[in-house]
């Protein structure tokens, strides 16, 4: 299962990591972050090398500002504590693999 991020675990959790990290930054009501949701779960579980948390915009606002999050979904991999691929909309699971992999 995804990591639940907030604002206080998001620097242990993804800027402090050894290994990349997908975050999905998503709303409860988004529509295609609903469909996005079910191939996040998935890459969470198969993840290998990387993991994977998501943010809810609408109760981590700060966390949100901070990475100008404008819309939802926007997926970003963190490297290093830096932002190394962002992509925003639904994306389908071989697409968020390859900006793993490339990131």
């Amino acid at each position: 299962m995804a990591k639940k991020l907030t604002n206080q675990n998001f620097q242990q959790e993804v800027l402090n990591s050894s290994q990349p990290v997908l975050v999905d930054f998503y709303a409860t009501w988004c529509g295609p972050c609903k469909m996005l949701s079910p191939v996040i779960e998935e890459l969470s579980q198969e993840a290998s090398g990387y993991s994977v948390g998501k943010v809810d915009v609408d109760e981590e606002p700060a966390l949100a500002a901070q990475f100008n999050i404008m819309s939802v979904p926007t997926l970003m991999v963190f490297e290093n504590g830096k932002v190394s691929a962002v992509s925003a909309g639904y994306r389908p699971k071989e697409q968020i693999l390859e900006m793993i992999k490339n990131a």
